[in-house]
Formats: C-alpha cells, sequence, structure tokens
C-alpha cells in the first residue's frame, strides 16, 4: 500500500510539476532548489513581503524553514502564512533547531500556531522541543533516536491539526490516521549539510499535487539517499549523487527497494 502511494504521488508530480514557493535558509538554497528540480518540481525561492501575496495565489504549497533566523525573517514568514490560508495552501513548516534557542523555538511555535494546513518535519530533538519536552540537541543536529519523538508527533497531530515527518536513521510519518516507518537511507546522509532541509522541500513538492501525509517525499528520499551512497565516495559525491538518483527514481525502482512499515491503516490512494 505504501509503495503503490508513494509511485503514484511521483507520477503525479512529475505530470503536473507543481511551484513550490520556500523561504528557508541560506545554507540550503542551491541544495533544495535542485533537488525540486530533479525531482520534477519547479522551486521559486520568495522572501519580499511585496510578492508574497501574489505567489501564493499560484503557487503549489509553501515551504517555511527557519534555519538562518532573525526578526526581518519572522515578519516574512508569519505574513506567508496568513497569505497561505487566504489562498487555501499547505505550510510545511521545517523548525531547524528547535530547541536550541528560546526565538527558534518560540517563532516554531507561532508559525505551528498560525498555519491552517499544515505539516511539520523535523529530526526527533527538533519534535521533541516544539512539542515542549526536553530534547536532547547540538546547534540543529539531533540527539534524540526518531521513536523517542512518536509521542511528541502525535501531540503535534493533534495539537495543530497537522501531519509530522521525524526525520532519521528510521523516518517516521505520523497522521491521526497512521504511523508509518520508511527504513531506507544512508549513515552517510547526516555529513551533508542540509538534508533534512531537502526532505522538507520535497515534502512541500508532493503536498503540492495533494499527497499531504508526507509519506511520498520521506520514501523518495531515503531511496534516492540510498542509490546515491551506492555511487558517492564521501559526502561530496552523495550531493552530486543525490540529484542524480532523484531525476532517475522510477517505479521499478521504488517497488524493489521501499522498505516500510505501517501502524494503522492508510486511506485509500485514490483519496490522496
Amino acid at each position: 500500500m505504501v509503495t503503490e502511494l508513494v509511485i503514484q504521488a511521483l507520477s503525479r508530480l512529475r505530470q503536473q510539476k507543481p511551484l513550490v514557493l520556500n523561504i528557508t535558509n541560506y545554507v540550503v538554497m542551491n541544495n533544495t532548489a535542485n533537488a525540486l528540480l530533479a525531482i520534477g518540481a519547479s522551486p521559486i525561492m520568495a522572501h519580499s513581503k511585496q510578492e508574497m501575496a501574489e505567489m501564493l495565489s499560484f503557487s503549489g504549497a509553501l515551504v517555511i524553514n527557519i534555519g538562518t533566523l532573525d526578526s526581518v525573517w519572522i515578519s516574512r514568514m508569519l505574513f506567508a502564512v496568513e497569505q497561505a490560508n487566504i489562498h487555501e495552501k499547505i505550510v510545511v513548516l521545517d523548525p531547524v533547531g528547535c530547541g536550541a534557542s528560546t526565538l527558534r523555538t518560540e517563532t516554531a511555535r507561532q508559525i505551528a500556531q498560525r498555519a491552517d494546513k499544515l505539516i511539520i518535519r523535523g529530526n526527533a530533538s527538533e519534535i521533541i522541543a516544539l512539542a515542549g519536552e526536553q530534547a536532547q540537541s547540538k546547534g540543529v543536529d539531533a540527539l534524540d533516536r526518531s521513536d523517542a519523538a512518536l509521542g511528541a508527533a502525535n501531540f503535534l497531530v493533534k495539537e495543530y491539526k497537522a501531519n509530522v515527518v521525524i526525520s532519521g536513521e528510521t523516518d517516521y510519518v505520523v497522521s491521526k490516521n497512521s504511523t508509518v516507518m520508511l527504513n531506507n537511507g544512508h549513515a552517510m546522509m547526516p555529513y551533508v549539510t542540509g538534508m533534512g532541509c531537502t526532505l522538507t522541500a520535497l515534502t512541500g513538492a508532493f503536498a503540492a499535487i495533494g499527497e499531504e501525509t508526507g509519506i511520498a517525499a520521506a520514501a523518495v528520499l531515503g531511496v534516492a539517499g540510498e542509490i546515491a551512497a551506492e555511487h558517492a565516495r564521501g559526502p561530496g559525491s552523495l550531493q552530486i549523487n543525490l540529484l542524480d538518483a532523484l531525476y532517475q527514481l522510477d517505479a521499478t525502482t521504488l517497488s524493489q527497494r521501499l522498505k516500510s512499515e505501517f501502524q494503522s491503516e492508510i486511506k485509500d490512494v485514490a483519496s490522496l
């Protein structure tokens, strides 16, 4: 069931080529734009209030990444969420470093509270901190296992009516009706900066074509990362190979490689 969902979502994405509006951090703009292009979506990095309302009238989804945060960016992000709500667009929030500072934690919560349609994508420590629990973190790096954040993720699902993606050695995708475990990827992936941010951007691309669980993006990146690592000598070549793997990914490869389990029933694929 999970594999079928992912294959159908990838096919729709490549047919529709959705525009994804990203308010993201300086470190990963190039990485995430290239990943979106490689999978078949169309990225735009827009940060000005002057064009935000217009942009969100025709974009498929809004991705907000708080990685390089300041007061100017916070104002832009909150305004963008207002516009996304007006145009009934989904918001994908990456609470980078949530728990590392009060500013990051409070900003992430403000965004989550204001979004009408929301997906949260973070590492375990960020998800735990966003839910108000104690987390182990070192800057933006997670020191908690992804399964340790399941309770926090379920809280966030109820609190914000959101779907939650916990990335880690095992990815968990938590929604009101299901919890899905995805076991692809490679141990080298955390050594490439912005890999989680890439997952957030891909989550926005799939959400823009109606796959709002977060499952497809996590599955696609995990499989692509696994393939990329087989041809990489280290993190530098992994990053290049990842773009190629995303571009070349097909239904056969997903059927052969995707490793998933679900703890409760997933809705019919046709309802996505």
